[in-house]
Protein backbone atom coordinates (compact mmCIF):
# COMPACT_ATOMS: atom_id res chain seq x y z
CA UNK A 1 0.00 0.00 0.00
CA UNK A 2 1.33 3.63 -1.08
CA UNK A 3 0.31 5.78 1.58
CA UNK A 4 1.80 8.93 -0.37
CA UNK A 5 -1.33 7.99 -2.82
CA UNK A 6 -3.58 9.52 -0.51
CA UNK A 7 -5.40 12.30 -1.28
CA UNK A 8 -6.46 15.29 1.54
CA UNK A 9 -9.74 13.59 1.62
CA UNK A 10 -8.91 10.66 2.51
CA UNK A 11 -6.88 12.21 5.44
CA UNK A 12 -10.45 14.11 6.51
CA UNK A 13 -11.71 10.40 6.60
CA UNK A 14 -9.14 9.35 8.87
CA UNK A 15 -9.68 12.21 11.05
CA UNK A 16 -13.54 11.41 11.23
CA UNK A 17 -13.04 7.91 11.78
CA UNK A 18 -10.89 8.69 14.87
CA UNK A 19 -12.99 10.97 16.33
CA UNK A 20 -15.74 8.44 15.94
CA UNK A 21 -14.00 5.87 17.58
CA UNK A 22 -13.14 8.26 20.42
CA UNK A 23 -16.94 8.94 20.68
CA UNK A 24 -18.05 5.52 21.32
CA UNK A 25 -16.56 5.77 24.57
CA UNK A 26 -18.53 8.44 25.58
CA UNK A 27 -22.39 8.78 26.50
CA UNK A 28 -25.27 7.37 24.77
CA UNK A 29 -27.65 9.38 26.27
CA UNK A 30 -28.27 11.87 28.79
CA UNK A 31 -31.04 11.71 31.49
CA UNK A 32 -32.19 15.55 33.25
CA UNK A 33 -31.71 15.57 36.83
CA UNK A 34 -29.94 12.43 37.04
CA UNK A 35 -27.98 11.54 40.11
CA UNK A 36 -24.37 11.47 39.47
CA UNK A 37 -24.04 8.02 40.46
CA UNK A 38 -26.20 6.59 37.22
CA UNK A 39 -23.42 5.24 34.85
CA UNK A 40 -24.86 6.13 32.09
CA UNK A 41 -24.10 3.19 28.84
CA UNK A 42 -21.65 4.19 25.70
CA UNK A 43 -22.35 3.87 22.81
CA UNK A 44 -21.21 0.16 23.05
CA UNK A 45 -23.82 -0.72 25.58
CA UNK A 46 -26.04 -0.25 22.46
CA UNK A 47 -26.23 -3.34 19.06
CA UNK A 48 -28.10 -1.32 16.54
CA UNK A 49 -25.75 2.08 17.37
CA UNK A 50 -22.32 -0.35 17.55
CA UNK A 51 -23.66 -2.01 14.63
CA UNK A 52 -24.93 0.64 12.28
CA UNK A 53 -22.70 3.76 13.62
CA UNK A 54 -19.78 2.94 15.04
CA UNK A 55 -18.65 -0.27 13.09
CA UNK A 56 -19.94 0.70 9.95
CA UNK A 57 -18.34 4.45 10.20
CA UNK A 58 -15.04 2.30 10.68
CA UNK A 59 -15.36 -0.24 8.15
CA UNK A 60 -16.57 2.50 5.52
CA UNK A 61 -13.45 4.82 6.07
CA UNK A 62 -11.35 1.81 6.16
CA UNK A 63 -12.30 0.80 3.06
CA UNK A 64 -12.34 3.89 1.13
CA UNK A 65 -8.47 4.89 2.72
CA UNK A 66 -7.49 1.39 1.75
CA UNK A 67 -9.13 1.36 -2.23
CA UNK A 68 -6.88 4.80 -2.76
CA UNK A 69 -3.80 3.13 -1.29
CA UNK A 70 -3.86 0.26 -3.60
CA UNK A 71 -2.29 0.15 -6.99
CA UNK A 72 -4.71 -2.37 -8.55
CA UNK A 73 -8.55 -2.19 -6.52
CA UNK A 74 -9.99 -5.46 -6.32
CA UNK A 75 -13.80 -5.46 -7.46
CA UNK A 76 -16.94 -7.18 -5.53
CA UNK A 77 -19.71 -7.89 -7.57
CA UNK A 78 -18.37 -5.09 -10.34
CA UNK A 79 -17.96 -2.60 -7.50
CA UNK A 80 -14.57 -1.74 -5.99
CA UNK A 81 -13.51 -1.17 -2.27
CA UNK A 82 -13.97 2.21 -2.91
CA UNK A 83 -17.78 2.38 -3.40
CA UNK A 84 -18.56 -0.02 -0.93
CA UNK A 85 -16.30 2.24 1.42
CA UNK A 86 -18.70 5.47 0.80
CA UNK A 87 -21.56 3.52 0.51
CA UNK A 88 -21.34 2.50 4.18
CA UNK A 89 -20.22 5.88 5.44
CA UNK A 90 -23.34 7.24 4.28
CA UNK A 91 -25.01 4.21 5.98
CA UNK A 92 -23.24 4.58 9.29
CA UNK A 93 -24.31 8.67 9.17
CA UNK A 94 -28.01 7.69 8.23
CA UNK A 95 -28.18 5.53 11.39
CA UNK A 96 -26.93 8.26 13.46
CA UNK A 97 -29.04 10.71 12.53
CA UNK A 98 -32.32 8.44 13.61
CA UNK A 99 -30.32 7.28 16.50
CA UNK A 100 -30.66 10.78 17.43
CA UNK A 101 -33.99 11.07 17.85
CA UNK A 102 -34.56 8.02 19.72
CA UNK A 103 -31.36 6.94 21.49
CA UNK A 104 -32.70 5.18 24.15
CA UNK A 105 -34.28 2.95 21.91
CA UNK A 106 -38.04 3.34 22.89
CA UNK A 107 -37.26 3.84 26.53
CA UNK A 108 -40.13 7.10 26.24
CA UNK A 109 -40.44 7.05 29.91
CA UNK A 110 -36.83 6.54 31.70
CA UNK A 111 -36.83 6.08 34.97
CA UNK A 112 -40.48 7.17 35.75
CA UNK A 113 -39.29 10.92 34.88
CA UNK A 114 -42.28 11.30 32.17
CA UNK A 115 -39.85 12.80 29.54
CA UNK A 116 -37.22 10.25 27.56
CA UNK A 117 -34.04 10.38 27.82
CA UNK A 118 -31.59 13.10 25.28
CA UNK A 119 -28.63 12.26 23.19
CA UNK A 120 -25.61 12.18 24.71
CA UNK A 121 -22.63 13.51 24.11
CA UNK A 122 -20.63 9.93 22.30
CA UNK A 123 -24.06 9.69 19.67
CA UNK A 124 -23.92 13.71 18.85
CA UNK A 125 -20.47 13.78 18.54
CA UNK A 126 -20.74 10.30 16.17
CA UNK A 127 -23.62 11.68 14.39
CA UNK A 128 -20.82 14.86 13.72
CA UNK A 129 -17.82 12.44 12.76
CA UNK A 130 -20.06 10.08 10.13
CA UNK A 131 -21.25 13.03 8.28
CA UNK A 132 -17.75 14.94 8.17
CA UNK A 133 -16.68 11.59 6.89
CA UNK A 134 -19.93 10.43 4.24
CA UNK A 135 -19.39 14.23 3.01
CA UNK A 136 -15.40 13.62 2.56
CA UNK A 137 -15.82 10.51 0.57
CA UNK A 138 -18.49 11.48 -1.22
CA UNK A 139 -16.62 14.75 -2.30
CA UNK A 140 -13.28 13.67 -2.78
CA UNK A 141 -13.52 12.28 -6.51
CA UNK A 142 -15.45 15.77 -6.80
CA UNK A 143 -13.79 18.56 -5.17
CA UNK A 144 -10.29 19.30 -7.04
CA UNK A 145 -9.11 20.62 -3.05
CA UNK A 146 -9.61 17.44 -1.78
CA UNK A 147 -8.08 15.53 -4.94
CA UNK A 148 -4.89 16.86 -4.04
CA UNK A 149 -2.01 14.54 -2.25
CA UNK A 150 -2.22 14.26 1.63
CA UNK A 151 1.79 13.81 1.33
CA UNK A 152 4.14 15.66 -1.29
CA UNK A 153 5.99 13.83 -3.18
CA UNK A 154 9.96 14.14 -1.92
CA UNK A 155 12.14 15.72 -4.21
CA UNK A 156 15.16 14.05 -5.38
CA UNK A 157 18.51 15.64 -4.22
CA UNK A 158 20.09 16.76 -7.21
CA UNK A 159 18.93 16.15 -11.22
CA UNK A 160 20.21 12.55 -12.32
CA UNK A 161 20.90 12.21 -15.73
CA UNK A 162 19.35 9.78 -18.08
CA UNK A 163 19.53 6.19 -17.13
CA UNK A 164 21.40 6.94 -13.85
CA UNK A 165 20.53 5.65 -10.36
CA UNK A 166 18.01 8.30 -8.71
CA UNK A 167 18.33 8.86 -5.04
CA UNK A 168 16.85 5.54 -2.92
CA UNK A 169 13.46 5.35 -1.74
CA UNK A 170 11.64 6.76 -4.59
CA UNK A 171 10.73 3.80 -6.01
CA UNK A 172 12.89 4.06 -9.24
CA UNK A 173 14.46 0.05 -9.91
CA UNK A 174 17.58 1.75 -10.67
CA UNK A 175 19.61 -0.10 -7.39
CA UNK A 176 19.09 -3.67 -9.31
CA UNK A 177 21.14 -1.89 -12.43
CA UNK A 178 24.51 -3.45 -12.26
CA UNK A 179 26.03 0.03 -14.25
CA UNK A 180 25.23 3.52 -14.52
CA UNK A 181 24.10 4.61 -18.00
CA UNK A 182 26.80 4.69 -20.38
CA UNK A 183 28.72 1.97 -18.12
CA UNK A 184 30.29 -0.97 -19.91
CA UNK A 185 28.20 -3.45 -20.14
CA UNK A 186 29.23 -7.38 -19.73
CA UNK A 187 29.67 -9.47 -22.52
CA UNK A 188 26.92 -11.29 -24.10
CA UNK A 189 24.74 -9.18 -22.56
CA UNK A 190 21.82 -7.27 -23.62
CA UNK A 191 22.86 -3.78 -24.42
CA UNK A 192 26.25 -4.65 -25.68
CA UNK A 193 26.45 -3.75 -29.72
CA UNK A 194 25.32 -6.16 -31.49
CA UNK A 195 23.20 -7.85 -28.85
CA UNK A 196 20.13 -5.78 -29.08
CA UNK A 197 17.05 -5.90 -26.41
CA UNK A 198 14.50 -8.36 -27.02
CA UNK A 199 12.20 -7.14 -28.94
CA UNK A 200 13.77 -3.67 -29.05
CA UNK A 201 12.29 -2.63 -25.63
CA UNK A 202 14.51 -2.48 -22.66
CA UNK A 203 13.96 -5.01 -20.07
CA UNK A 204 13.30 -4.39 -16.23
CA UNK A 205 15.58 -2.42 -14.48
CA UNK A 206 17.29 -1.92 -18.01
CA UNK A 207 17.92 1.99 -18.65
CA UNK A 208 15.45 3.04 -21.99
CA UNK A 209 17.59 4.09 -25.11
CA UNK A 210 17.84 7.87 -24.98
CA UNK A 211 15.76 9.86 -27.35
CA UNK A 212 17.15 11.69 -30.21
CA UNK A 213 15.95 15.50 -30.75
CA UNK A 214 15.90 18.11 -28.12
CA UNK A 215 13.94 16.41 -25.15
CA UNK A 216 16.18 15.78 -22.51
CA UNK A 217 14.68 13.15 -19.90
CA UNK A 218 13.50 14.33 -16.71
CA UNK A 219 11.70 12.64 -13.44
CA UNK A 220 8.71 13.43 -12.60
CA UNK A 221 5.74 12.75 -9.68
CA UNK A 222 1.82 12.63 -10.45
CA UNK A 223 -0.12 14.55 -7.80
CA UNK A 224 -2.79 12.15 -8.08
CA UNK A 225 -3.15 8.58 -9.63
CA UNK A 226 -2.95 8.63 -13.12
CA UNK A 227 -3.52 5.65 -15.80
CA UNK A 228 -0.58 4.59 -18.49
CA UNK A 229 -1.58 3.69 -21.54
CA UNK A 230 -0.05 1.71 -24.62
CA UNK A 231 2.02 3.48 -27.05
CA UNK A 232 0.30 2.01 -29.40
CA UNK A 233 -2.67 3.75 -28.36
CA UNK A 234 -4.76 1.07 -27.22
CA UNK A 235 -7.78 2.86 -24.94
CA UNK A 236 -6.85 -0.23 -21.86
CA UNK A 237 -4.94 1.14 -19.08
CA UNK A 238 -1.43 -1.19 -18.78
CA UNK A 239 -0.38 0.82 -15.05
CA UNK A 240 -1.46 3.52 -13.13
CA UNK A 241 1.18 6.05 -12.20
CA UNK A 242 0.88 6.94 -7.96
CA UNK A 243 1.71 10.10 -6.16
CA UNK A 244 4.94 9.71 -4.53
CA UNK A 245 6.96 7.91 -6.54
CA UNK A 246 9.44 9.19 -9.46
CA UNK A 247 9.03 8.38 -12.71
CA UNK A 248 11.23 8.99 -16.00
CA UNK A 249 9.83 10.52 -19.20
CA UNK A 250 11.50 9.59 -21.85
CA UNK A 251 9.64 10.83 -25.07
CA UNK A 252 7.21 13.96 -25.46
CA UNK A 253 4.69 13.21 -27.87
CA UNK A 254 2.74 16.40 -28.32
CA UNK A 255 1.07 17.42 -25.22
CA UNK A 256 1.45 13.36 -23.78
CA UNK A 257 4.85 11.80 -22.02
CA UNK A 258 6.26 8.64 -22.90
CA UNK A 259 7.03 7.68 -19.09
CA UNK A 260 8.64 4.27 -18.08
CA UNK A 261 7.73 2.63 -14.42
CA UNK A 262 9.74 1.02 -11.71
CA UNK A 263 9.41 -2.38 -13.81
CA UNK A 264 10.72 -0.74 -17.04
CA UNK A 265 7.18 -1.34 -18.81
CA UNK A 266 6.48 2.32 -20.77
CA UNK A 267 3.37 3.96 -21.85
CA UNK A 268 1.90 7.18 -22.60
CA UNK A 269 0.93 9.68 -19.61
CA UNK A 270 -2.01 11.66 -21.23
CA UNK A 271 -2.99 13.73 -18.30
CA UNK A 272 0.81 15.91 -17.66
CA UNK A 273 -1.20 18.56 -15.59
CA UNK A 274 0.34 19.47 -12.51
CA UNK A 275 3.19 17.14 -12.53
CA UNK A 276 6.20 17.73 -10.68
CA UNK A 277 9.48 17.68 -12.27
CA UNK A 278 12.24 16.70 -10.18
Amino acid sequence: MNIRSLTRGDGVVIGAAVLLFIASFLDLYSVDGAPDSLDLPSLWASGPVLLGVVLAGIIGAALVVVAHGLPQVPKVAGLDLGQFGVAFTVFAAWSALGNIFDPAGGADNFGGSGDGPDAGAGLILALVATLVMAAAAVATPLVPALKGALLPAARPAAPQPYGAQPPGGYGYPGAQQPASFGGQPQPGQPGQPGQPFPGGQPGPGQPAQPPTGDFSPFWFAVPVPRPLFPEDGSPTPIAELAPGTWYLAVEQRGPSLVAQTQDGRRGVLQDTSGIQRG
